[in-house]
């Protein structure tokens, strides 16, 4: 498996940057856009999300590139806990998991548990905070987020029956370039309209509240789960979400913002345009965390070792191990930087 290129003078393996290729979901409310602007290639539709950087068993990531090609990330973890890095958080496992989301019709509305309560209730599976990043947006597109007022369980089990659930819920116009931090226990929903990039604990446990009486393609109502979700849900009314203050730093080829710090993760987004200068962009993970960078626009390559190159477009995710080889960055493009 090991090969020459990848070897350090001493012998030992090099902590290089590889790609990943996702799995697909064809949930009835995805569309076509992954596919038609992220040139992902995959025979479903529709397309609602790819799991871009994943170890959960429900959408594990496949390496596309390098030594461990062929491998699923999982795989490549267990052999090398070290890309995972030191921090408490990781544990030996990879604690997040990063998804494109494609939604056409609106996204069931929905709500997530807290680590303590999945880990009582639900096999010691992790809860699911998250975050989302506006890729684009329809002109009336919104999110679903909590509740307009303080709400009563039994008022809103009675309205979930009688379809009018909705008029309880708080309804927040969105725009690209927009971010969202949804708190475990947060009521939530994606609009129709949205391209969303996620960024989430690595927990596939979503607790169905409503779906509008959909069926699905079989002519059957999805489940519902809604006992656990109003067990879970916060219902005091929730402040609209406001968009935080962000600040750029820019340094030659070069600009970085944070968009989220929380316990699960650390998200950035960097701007990268080397076309006008000669210095390309240094880069690298240290002992702490792997780091993943996800390409939301633009390509590029990415260079490191003597002669090793590996070439990134719209829509690529790039899994950096921790104590990662020194690496340079060359081309026009836009990333969400994810620190575990």
């Amino acid at each position: 498996m090991t090969n020459r290129n990848s070897l350090l003078s001493d012998g030992t393996l090099l902590n290089a940057p590889f790609l990943l290729k996702p799995t697909g979901k064809d949930y009835l409310w995805g569309g076509s856009r992954l596919n038609d602007d992220f040139a992902k290639g995959i025979d479903l539709s529709p397309l609602a999300e790819t799991w871009e950087c994943s170890t959960h068993p429900d959408g594990p990531s496949t390496v596309a590139s390098g030594e461990f090609a062929g491998m699923t990330l999982a795989e490549v973890l267990k052999v090398h806990p070290d890309f995972l890095g030191n921090h408490p958080r990781t544990k030996g496992e990879l604690p997040i998991l990063i998804k494109f989301i494609d939604a056409k019709k609106d996204l069931s509305v929905q709500v997530h548990p807290t680590d303590e309560y999945a880990a009582r209730y639900e096999k010691g599976q992790l809860g699911k905070t998250e975050m989302w990043y506006v890729l684009d947006a329809a002109k009336d597109a919104k999110l679903i987020y909590g509740f307009h007022h303080d709400a009563d369980k039994e008022a809103v089990r009675q309205s979930i029956q009688d379809g009018t659930v909705e008029k309880y819920l708080q309804k927040v116009p969105i725009k690209k370039d927009d971010l969202f931090y949804i708190e475990a226990g947060t009521v939530h929903a994606i609009g129709a309209g949205a391209l969303i990039a996620e960024i989430q604990e690595n927990s596939n446990l979503t607790y169905r509240m409503y779906d509008y009486n959909r069926v699905d393609k079989n002519g059957r109502k999805r489940e519902l789960h809604v006992d656990k979700a109003l067990e879970v849900a916060n219902l005091k009314a929730s402040t609209e979400p406001k968009q935080p203050l962000r600040v750029l730093k820019y340094r030659q080829g070069c600009a970085l913002e944070l968009l989220c710090r929380c316990k699960y993760f650390e998200v950035y987004r960097m701007i990268v345009n080397t076309e006008r200068c000669r210095r390309l962009v240094g880069y690298q993970a240290d002992s702490t965390s792997f780091r993943v960078l996800l390409c939301t626009d633009g390509c590029g390559s990415i260079s490191f070792g003597e002669k090793e190159t590996l070439t990134f477009f719209k829509g690529d995710c790039i899994f950096v191990p921790a104590n990662s080889v020194k690496m340079r960055i060359h081309g026009t493009a836009q990333f969400l930087d994810v620190r575990g």
